[in-house]
């Protein structure tokens, strides 16, 4: 045996002790739940691995709080309300992001947003806040008419002249078309991934972190521990020591592979940023594509793409709160991974949704229709079917305030969160409000929660924006049309920033709110980019994004779910299993229901498609 081999022993054997040290002294809570499954890991992989019915179960079982085992110990699953505002918002000092998160996320992406706490956190969302503001969406929409006008192109040339029907897998398509958009948008860099014949290194690795992500998820409470009582040399050892070849389990070799593309991530971001910055360093006078402006914004250092942005800000700011490089580097590699795998799957779900729903999708197609040919016929007289990128006249305002495409993507987002859960740990006892009371230990009704220090909290957003005294009896379909009926859409009602925390109660009944009832979240009263400090600060972008390329999708398109038998007369259909993301595959036995895929049948648009 060598010698590294002798020092990753000993490394794991402390680490060991450490962990079921920690056990011996884990925290109680005093409340009801199931039994515990492993005697190790508890009930998290069924919560995390094991899908949608069990973690929508502890909800309808349980009540807004939970009792789980965990690694940790005893865990608190919640998606009460009240809880939750405590939580995220009032709080949020003491519900901090938990280890788990914040290790993973540092050694992942690096000194980023969501790899940080306390003060450094302060600073990093200062900085980045105006980054996302409306005025900057409204520069960047162009760009995504482009790219959006790109994939339609890309996609039609696909299909039969003669209106029939050819099976597309769309999954790989829309992943290209957001990674092409979170590269020319935010990093100002043309990665043309719709156009390549395959990927290369880096953008094959921002594909597929998520993936590995998802596999490595049981690794995940190891890292914190590890990084806590190691030094950052003995750390690097033990990585070396269980990725060595010499260990050749299936998680080793996933290991393995989560390193190799973290590093891949890492130098392609480096390279990226390093001309970004020397750019801007360097540029004094006008480009040649600020005459062009097909494509003025997809130059590096154009100056309209977010990390332009950001780098001008920070430059701008005082010392004390300007960001170190690797900070910045850090920022650039969580946007290009938030912005990449999150809107992927939103946007994949919605065109399955319309696939599965026929007449919402001729709605939708007929209010982008008639949005764009009253504008077209305003401007210059021309229709609707004249034109080759019809979506450049709409405007930002007139896109983001369509009712029913509003509808259908808060719907999505809704009911199939990114993040279906997200991970707090406790700094100091305290108790817990419950808007609903459930069960303790004992039975009996309890209206709080007794949360002692150092005890883990896990945020169910899913259950949360599918909770039925909130949403109604109908809170798991999925039905756009409930956004229809509400009377102001403002998403923090009193105050242009959605960042500062305030959360104040609409003067107006709204979605998502009974009895004066909500949730604390930034996006509608629904959970899905969470509140407070720590919510989602790209929203805005990500539902820019999703927006312009659905309407640029079926205006060209007819999506339906796949109906031909294979030779064994088995049908395709599409399954959405839910691990630590929602993922599409294809169900056995006309899949292998591992394979990430969206296949449908696509025809060009009819006239008698514009039904509604």
């Amino acid at each position: 045996m060598s010698l590294s081999q002798v020092c990753g022993i000993g490394i794991l054997s402390i680490a060991l002790w450490k962990i079921f040290g920690r056990l011996s002294r884990k925290p109680k809570i005093d409340l009801d739940g199931p039994k515990n499954d492993r005697w190790l890991t508890g009930n998290m992989p069924k919560v995390f691995q094991e899908g949608l019915d069990y973690c929508l179960g502890l909800a309808e079982n349980y009540g807004g709080a939970v009792k789980l085992q965990s690694v940790f110990g005893e865990a608190l699953y919640i998606s009460d309300p009240l809880a939750l505002y405590h939580v995220v918002v009032k709080d949020q000092h003491i519900f901090e992001a938990a280890d788990v998160f914040i290790m993973n996320n540092k050694v992942i992406f690096g000194d980023g947003l969501i790899a940080t706490v306390g003060e450094q956190h302060r600073r990093q969302r200062k900085l980045l806040n105006p980054v996302f503001s409306t005025s900057n969406m409204r520069e960047l929409l162009p760009t995504l008419q482009l790219l959006a006008h790109k994939l339609t192109s890309i996609l039609v040339t696909k299909l039969p002249d003669d209106g029939s029907c050819t099976e597309i897998d769309v999954l790989p398509w829309l992943s290209r078309s957001a990674l092409d958009s979170v590269c020319q948008a935010i990093l100002g860099h043309p990665s043309n991934t719709l156009e390549a014949v395959e990927n290369d290194e880096y953008t094959e690795a921002l594909r597929m972190i998520s993936p590995m992500v998802s596999k490595l998820m049981q690794l995940r409470p190891f890292v914190p521990m590890v990084m806590h009582n190691f030094s950052p040399y003995w750390t690097r050892k033990l990585v070396d020591w269980i990725t060595a070849p010499w260990i050749p389990t299936q998680m080793m070799n996933d290991v393995r592979n989560m390193r190799r593309i973290v590093e891949l991530m890492d130098n392609g971001s480096k390279k990226a940023f390093a001309e970004k910055k020397a750019a801007l360093e360097t540029s004094t006078t006008l480009s040649p594509a600020d005459t062009n402006p097909e494509v003025g914004d997809l130059e590096p250092g154009r100056g309209k793409d977010m990390m332009n942005i950001m780098l001008k800000a920070n430059s701008a700011s005082s010392s004390s709160e300007q960001l170190t490089d690797a900070e910045l580097l850090g920022q650039m590699n969580v946007m290009v991974f938030a912005g990449l795998d999150s809107t992927t799957s939103a946007l994949s779900h919605c065109v399955y949704l319309l696939a599965k729903n026929p007449l919402a999708q001729a709605r939708l197609r007929s209010e982008i229709r008639d949005a764009i040919g009253s504008v077209s016929l305003t401007q210059d007289g021309s229709s609707f079917f004249e034109q080759e990128n019809p979506l450049l006249n709409l405007s930002y305002d007139a896109l983001t305030n369509l009712p029913f495409l509003d509808g259908v993507v808060r719907e999505t987002l809704r009911l199939y969160p990114s993040f279906p859960h997200m991970p707090r740990q406790v700094r100091k006892a305290t108790t817990l409000p419950l808007q609903f009371p459930v069960r303790s230990s004992s039975g009996a009704e309890v209206s709080a929660i007794a949360v002692p220090e150092k005890s883990f909290v896990i945020i169910s957003i899913l259950a949360a924006n599918r909770n039925r005294k909130i949403w109604g009896d109908d809170a798991n379909e999925w039905k756009p049309e409930r956004w229809l009926s509400s009377s102001g859409r403002k998403d923090a009602p009193g105050t242009d920033d959605p960042f500062d925390g305030a959360e104040v109660l609409p003067s107006k009944p709204s979605i998502g709110v009974k009895d004066g009832i909500r949730y604390p979240g930034v996006y509608s009263n629904m959970m899905t980019f969470l509140g407070g400090s720590r919510s989602c600060i790209g929203f805005k972008f990500a539902e820019m994004e999703m927006k312009e390329i659905l309407a640029a999708l079926m205006l060209r398109m007819h999506f339906e779910l796949p109906t031909d038998q294979d030779a064994n007369g088995h049908t395709k259909e599409i399954q959405w299993k839910l691990e630590a993301f929602f993922t599409p595959v294809v169900k056995t036995p006309a899949g292998d229901g591992v394979t990430p895929q969206v296949p449908l049948n696509v025809r060009l648009v009819r006239e008698e498609d514009f039904t509604w």
